[in-house]
């Protein structure tokens, strides 16, 4: 363990914690834009720096580990007056359309120009003109929001194992991009949207939620129904309408990570195509019927077909759109109720 002082505060860590980790351990705020802890510590965009004791200047906290005896101060006036001018370089070339923001109320970087009363750039120059990456139908890329903090191309590279995109070029020139500068398409991304979630800014937005602001929406945990991974996410409902889905970190199984089908497939529940009662087949046409007819009808065929044929005679395949759960609940029945093995699962194909 190692022991150490962070704004007076005796606090005592393992070996090999970073200053920034060690502060969110007793509830110090240390404000980040590349910093996640599921990425490795990148040290990209220095807004996390803080003043050590005996350093010579302001290390990024992210990175540095603690060491014995340190002592750190997180909002000296020397570390204040730093992050106010990263935030006054980082608006020198950021759209200032906070109003129209899909990100608005959201976005880090217009939390930190709130906290540190940042209200407009000093810095007079050339502006990033890019074109918008809007030709696909789930994400929207704003390169000109980007502040390159990395996190889009370290999520991609190092949870999602695609690298769909990277940086490219130098400078002022610098963007994320994907491979010969294409617009973003299922021949070189999977969709997860795992890149959306973790930007800082509204360089990437979920083109399903598009319209909406953050506090119009209710957040209602549900588990995913498209298999039996169990992966937990966040319905955003507006008005009583499901709008898109957004992760939390909160999730025991899947944390952050979604897969397409989870994160933006929720058009299915309002779909056209969607049955929405039972049907039965009276005289070769499906005619709709309450839950007790169909459930009856069911039963009662069971009941004739084990009588009649005996229980080999049923057979049973599940889903692996089922949760586990369902799908245990399932073979019981067939093995315990009905009193055959043929139970099989399409997953298994």
């Amino acid at each position: 363990m190692v022991n150490l002082k962070i704004n007076g505060v005796s606090i005592s860590v393992k070996v090999g914690t970073s200053i920034l980790e060690a502060a969110q351990s007793v509830g110090i705020d240390i404000p980040t834009f590349c910093y996640d802890k599921d990425l490795t510590a990148d040290g990209a965009c220095r807004i996390c720096v803080v003043e050590v004791e005996g350093f010579r200047n302001l290390p990024a906290s992210c990175t540095t580990p603690v060491s014995e005896g340190m002592v750190v101060y997180t909002e000296s006036e020397k570390v204040i007056e730093t992050r106010k001018m990263i935030l006054d370089l980082l608006l020198a070339n950021h759209p200032q359309d906070c109003l129209t923001c899909e990100k608005a109320g959201s976005c880090k970087l217009q939390d930190y120009c709130y906290r540190y009363d940042v209200r407009k750039t000093t810095f007079e120059g050339a502006r990033k003109n890019l074109p918008i990456d809007d030709e696909n139908h789930l994400i929207q890329r704003d390169q000109n929001k980007c502040i390159l903090c990395g996190k889009c191309v370290r999520v991609c590279k190092e949870i999602q194992v695609t690298s769909a995109v990277d940086f490219t070029g130098r400078g002022f020139d610098t963007t994320v991009t994907t491979a010969f500068n294409a617009p973003l398409s299922i021949e070189q991304c999977r969709f997860c949207g795992q890149c959306v979630d973790i930007c800082p800014t509204g360089a990437l937005s979920n083109k399903q939620i598009a319209g909406t602001r953050p506090w119009e929406v209710e957040k209602v945990r549900t588990t995913c129904p498209f298999c039996g991974t169990g992966c937990n996410f966040d319905l955003n409902v507006k008005e009583g309408k499901v709008i898109g889905v957004t992760s939390t970190p909160d999730a025991v199984v899947n944390g952050r990570s979604l897969c397409v089908k989870g994160r933006y497939h929720t058009d299915l529940i309002y779909s056209p195509n969607r049955i929405t009662t039972p049907l039965i087949k009276r005289k070769g046409e499906f005619v709709k019927a309450t839950w007790d007819e169909a459930l009856n009808l069911v039963a009662t065929k069971f009941k004739e077909i084990k009588a009649r044929d005996g229980s080999d005679a049923l057979a049973a395949l599940s889903s692996a759109r089922c949760t586990n759960e369902d799908n245990w609940v399932m073979q019981k029945f067939m093995r315990a109720v009905i009193g055959t093995n043929n139970v099989d699962h399409c997953a298994r194909t």
